[in-house]
C-alpha cells in the first residue's frame, strides 16, 4: 500500500485511498507537524486504520498524530455498527479511559505564589505515583473493586470521595453506564485491586496552573475561568487495569478474526464485530476500565482538594472530566442534518468535544459546547477548548501535544541536570519520584502545544478558550 499524501490546504492534508483502504485518510495538521522521526510509521496506521471493516467517511488524525500501537496515537475512526463495523482494542489503547480533569481554585496566582513551596511538598508526600501498586483507596477486596468497575467516579463520591456537583461535570456523569465487570480477567483485577487513586508514570501528571491568556470572555465566564485564576489539572488513567483488559481482548480478537473474515494489515489492529461476542465483551470490559479511570480521578481531585485548603485555605471546584482513550457507541448527522446509523467512534488520544446545544452537556455548559484540555509539557503552556459546530471527525480534538522523540532520544540529547536547571530557571516547582524518569518528558520531546491548538482551531476541531501556564508539577 503505497501512501499517498495530497496537500487540501496548509493545514490538512489526503491520504489518498489505495490497496485495501476504504476510505481515506485525513491528516488534520499542517506539514511541520506531520511526523518526522525515522521510522515513525504513524502515517502508515492512519491508512492501515482505514481498512477496516465498516469503517465510514475517513481514518482521521489529529495535529498531535504520532506512532502507537494499531491505530496512530491522535486516531479516530467511527465503523457502521449494523453493517458489519468493528471495534478494536488498538483504537482506544492500553490506557483505558486515560483523561483530563482540570479544577478551578477559589484563589489567585499572586496569593498562591507564598504557600506554593509547601503545597507542592504536601502534594508530594500525598499522591501516590510511579510504576507498581500503591493507591490513595484501601479497597475492601474484589467485591468493592467490581463496585468501582460499575460505578466509576459515582460510587466514590457515594464513598465520601468528593461532592455531588463533581458528577454534573463528569463525562457520562461520572460513569459508563453498560460497564460488565464480569469480562474483566483475574490478572487485570489483580493489576488494579492497589492502584484506585494513582498517578501512574510515564507522561501522567499533577499540575498547579495559572489561566496566563483568555481567547474567549464569555466561554471563559461560563468556564469560571479568568485570568491569574489557578487551577489543577490532572492527567491519569487506568493503570495496570487498564492495560490488561487490552492486552486481554487483543489477544481474544486475533484468534477469531478469521472466523469472521475479517483481515487487517498489521495484527495490532486485531478487531471483531460490534455486536459479536467478542466485540460485547470488549465493549463491556472497556467500559469497566473506564470507570475505573474515572473513579481514580476522583479520588486524586479529592485529595488535591484537601491539600488545598490546608496550604492556602483555598477549594477547588471540577470544571469537567473528559477522556481521550474510548471506543462509544454514537450517532452523528451528515452535512444534511440527518441522524446517520450507530457508530462505534474510536478516540485514541483524541477528546471528545461536543458542539454547542449538544444534550449530553450539562445545563451549565451545553450553550457554550463541552471543555477540552490540551495539556503541554512541563515548562510549556496547556489549553482550554470548547466544542465546534463545525466538527466533521465525529466531534472530536486533539488531546495534547503530541510526542515527537522516543523516550530513548530523550536521554540522549538531554541530562537531569539539565532538566533541573530549565525548570528551576522557569520557575515552576516540579516533584518527581525520579528525575530520570522526568527527562524522558521534557518539552523537546513533544510538538509545540501552540502549533498544535492552532492547527486544530483551523480544522475547525475545537475553539481556544484561555492558556494555562504551569507553577508546579508533580510527576511519576
Amino acid at each position: 500500500m503505497d501512501i499517498r499524501l495530497v496537500a487540501e490546504g496548509p493545514w490538512r492534508f489526503r491520504i489518498e485511498r489505495d490497496g485495501a483502504m476504504r476510505v481515506p485518510g485525513l491528516v488534520l495538521a499542517p506539514r511541520e507537524l506531520l511526523p518526522d522521526e525515522p521510522g515513525d510509521q504513524a502515517l502508515r496506521q492512519v491508512a492501515d486504520v482505514a481498512t477496516l471493516p465498516g469503517i465510514v467517511r475517513a481514518s482521521y488524525a489529529m495535529p498531535d498524530i504520532h506512532w502507537g500501537y494499531g491505530f496512530p496515537i491522535g486516531g479516530v475512526a467511527a465503523t457502521d455498527v449494523v453493517h458489519g463495523g468493528v471495534v478494536s482494542p488498538g483504537g482506544v489503547g492500553f490506557d483505558i479511559s486515560c483523561g483530563v480533569r482540570l479544577l478551578t481554585a477559589h484563589v489567585d496566582r499572586a496569593a498562591l505564589l507564598p504557600h506554593l513551596a509547601p503545597l507542592m511538598d504536601r502534594l508530594d508526600g500525598l499522591i501516590p505515583r510511579g510504576l507498581g501498586r500503591g493507591g490513595l483507596w484501601d479497597l475492601a477486596g474484589r467485591a468493592e473493586l467490581r463496585e468501582v468497575l460499575r460505578g466509576g467516579a459515582r460510587y466514590a463520591v457515594e464513598r465520601g470521595h468528593g461532592v455531588p456537583r463533581d458528577l454534573e461535570r463528569c463525562e457520562d456523569g461520572g460513569a459508563v453506564g453498560d460497564a460488565d465487570a464480569a469480562q474483566v480477567g483475574e490478572r487485570a483485577l489483580e493489576r488494579g485491586a492497589g492502584q484506585v487513586g494513582s498517578l501512574g508514570s510515564a507522561n501522567h501528571f499533577l499540575e498547579v496552573q495559572a489561566v496566563d491568556t483568555v481567547y474567549d470572555e464569555t466561554c471563559a465566564r461560563a468556564f469560571g475561568l479568568r485570568p491569574g485564576l489557578v487551577c489543577v489539572m490532572i492527567h491519569c488513567g487506568s493503570r495496570g487495569l487498564g492495560h490488561q483488559i487490552c492486552a486481554d481482548h487483543v489477544r481474544a480478537m486475533d484468534r477469531v478474526m478469521r472466523r469472521y473474515g475479517i483481515e487487517v494489515p498489521d495484527p495490532q489492529l486485531a478487531c471483531a464485530p460490534v455486536d459479536s461476542v467478542e466485540g460485547r465483551a470488549y465493549l463491556g470490559a472497556m467500559a469497566a476500565a473506564a470507570n475505573f479511570a474515572r473513579a481514580n480521578r476522583q479520588l486524586l481531585a479529592d485529595a488535591a482538594r484537601g491539600a488545598f485548603q490546608k496550604a492556602t485555605g483555598s477549594g477547588l471546584d471540577l470544571l469537567y472530566d473528559v477522556s481521550h482513550n474510548l471506543a462509544k457507541l454514537e450517532r452523528h448527522t451528515g452535512g444534511d442534518g440527518v441522524a446517520r446509523p450507530l457508530l462505534c467512534v474510536h478516540r485514541k488520544g483524541a477528546t471528545r468535544a461536543l458542539p454547542p446545544g449538544h444534550p449530553d452537556l450539562p445545563d451549565a455548559l451545553r450553550p457554550f459546547g463541552q471543555p477540552v484540555f490540551v495539556p503541554g509539557t512541563m515548562g510549556t503552556a496547556s489549553y482550554v477548548m470548547t466544542g465546534s459546530t463545525a466538527n466533521r471527525a465525529f466531534d472530536s480534538c486533539c488531546h495534547g501535544a503530541g510526542r515527537v522523540w522516543s523516550r530513548h532520544r530523550a536521554h540522549r540529547e538531554t541530562s537531569p541536570r539539565q532538566v533541573r536547571r530549565e525548570l528551576v530557571g522557569a520557575g515552576v516547582a516540579v516533584r518527581p519520584t525520579s528525575w530520570r524518569s522526568v527527562v524522558e518528558e521534557v518539552p523537546e520531546a513533544y510538538k509545540d502545544v501552540d502549533a498544535v491548538v492552532r492547527a486544530s482551531e483551523h480544522n475547525d476541531l475545537g475553539r481556544l478558550v484561555a492558556r494555562l501556564v504551569p507553577l508546579g508539577v508533580l510527576k511519576g
